[in-house]
Order: structure tokens, then sequence, then C-alpha cells
């Protein structure tokens, strides 16, 4: 593991994900605050939206404007004009909580769901990948995910997303109309696991993906939600750096961005559940320095 200074960034969050760097400065949104929020590099913070049904992926459309993922209601946001609108209705695709996403360079949506009720403790199903397109409509690009969860658009135009519930990034090709082919595993990090409830997988995790980014090296780093760390990830699976979360916490996102793109942000919590995170303000956004730096979408 190299060992790197951490910076505060911003402190006094409940949950943070999505993490984005755009436009000059970051974004991220908060679970249980409901809120998403632009962020300086030297820490100042605007809330920009209020998201009832919990705010989880960002991204932009090529207009501009924003999408952010609602995730109770299971639907696509649109941020334009201060205001907020229905993007996308994606309900009737899922199994559980809309999660996060990445936006192409024409406009298209990739988001996943939880395939489950997470807190509340049903049994882990797996589920499928949306796409979103420009007019909002909605298709099913993959089946048999395992919580499809962070995912990128590498510079070469190649879909990686990340499978918490399953050791793996699974990629696939991008075609003209935005339809997926040729699905292969892009990186395995242990036998997927076995059973059907939390805790008979979680014990079975090497590295679970949540948030990601991706580098010009084709690399990805990604937060590990299981260990409390990022990992840099080459293509096949090998881990090739490491850093550590702040004070032992959980990690559960993380984005490279800043003038040069060699920031490395880090999203930060003691866990990721609903009712412990809910009602304090424990959550941290930390910066690291890495020498690769930030390449692909988002």
């Amino acid at each position: 593991m190299t060992t790197r200074s951490l910076t505060t960034l911003f402190p006094g969050g409940s949950y943070f994900e999505g993490p984005r760097w755009h436009d000059g400065a970051w974004w991220v949104s908060d679970f249980y605050t409901h809120q998403v929020t632009r962020i300086t590099p030297d820490g100042q913070g605007t809330v920009v939206a209020e998201v009832e049904q919990q705010p989880s992926g960002l991204g932009w459309l090529p207009d501009g404007s924003m999408v952010i993922v609602s995730m109770k209601d299971q639907r696509l946001l649109r941020l334009a004009g201060g205001e907020l609108s229905t993007y996308a209705d994606l309900a009737p695709y899922c199994g559980g909580p809309l999660n996060d996403c990445v936006v192409d360079d024409v406009g298209r949506v990739f988001v996943g769901d939880f395939g489950f009720d997470l807190m509340g403790g049903a049994d882990i199903r797996p589920t499928t990948l949306k796409r979103v397109d420009p007019d909002g409509s909605v298709t099913v690009v993959a089946e048999d995910l395992h919580f499809p969860n962070g995912s990128v658009i590498l510079a070469d135009g190649t879909l990686v997303v990340g499978e918490t519930w399953g050791n793996r990034f699974t990629a696939f090709t991008i075609g003209e109309d935005g339809s997926l082919t040729d699905r292969r595993v892009w990186a395995e990090f242990g036998p997927l696991p076995t059973g059907s409830t939390v805790e008979e997988l979680a014990p079975q995790i090497v590295v679970g993906p949540d948030g990601c980014t991706s580098d010009a090296e084709g690399h990805v780093w990604v937060a590990d939600g299981f260990h409390g760390r990022v990992v840099r990830v080459a293509p096949g699976g090998a881990i090739v750096d490491e850093v550590a979360g702040p004070d032992g916490m959980g990690v559960f996102a993380c984005m490279l961005g800043g003038d040069d793109g060699r920031t490395l942000l880090i999203a930060a919590a003691p866990d990721f559940f609903e009712h412990t995170r809910a009602p304090v303000r424990e959550a941290v956004l930390v910066t690291t320095q890495v020498e690769v730096p930030h390449a692909g979408r988002p």
C-alpha cells in the first residue's frame, strides 16, 4: 500500500456518493440529507438540488443540464435552469433502489439498481443495467448483474460496470445504437459468491466494487465498500495501488479530478446503513494526489 497523506475537503455529511469533477468543481450526492452539492477546490459547498427520494449517481447531458439518480422512487431527474424534472421513470425496470450511473458522449445514461431491498434485509438477487436515451426512453441492455454499481466508460469507449456482490468488473462494447455487446469479465477478484443473504455473501467478497473512476492508463480506481480502501485495478484484476480510508472509515466512492486530473477524491463514512448514518454528520470527503491523471467518463 502506498503511503499518502489525506486532506479533508468537505466534512459533515451523512453519506456521500456519486462524486464527480465537472466544470472546475466537485459535485456530490448526500444520501440522507437528500442534497446534491457543488464544492469548490478550496472546500466551499453550495447546494444545487434537493432530492427527496435520495440522490445518487450524477452526470451531464450534451446540452449542459445535469442528470441525478433519485433512488427510492427509481427516477432519473434532470436539473436545468435551477428546476428539477423527471427525465425518465425506471421503476418498471427495477428490483430495488436505482443506483449509480454513467453518461456517454452522446447523452445516453447507463444506470443500474440494487435488485432487492438492501436496507430491509431482503435476499440478494441479480438485476439489470438500463440505458436511458436522449428522448427519455428506457431499454434494458444487460441482465444477470450482481448489484451493478459504479461504472466508467474508458477512454477507448469500453463500458466497465462494477458488480458489488460479484467480486468483479464486467465490460461491454457500446454499439453505435447504444446496444451492449461482447460481454466479458474485465477484472475478477475472486469466485462469484454463493448464497442469498448479506451474511452469507459478505465474507466471500475480496473486493466489493462501489463508486469508481478511470485513468489515462486504462486502469480503474474503485472504492472497495467492504474493506475501507480505494484500489487501483489493472485490466484482469491485479491491484497495483491502494489507499486506506481516513480514521479506519469505510470508503464508498472515489473520483479523479482537479485541474490536472491527478486529485483523487474519496468519500468515506463509518458505514452505509440508513438508520446509523441519517441522524449524524460523520461522513467526509478527503483528497490525495496520484501520478496518472483522469481519462474517460464520468
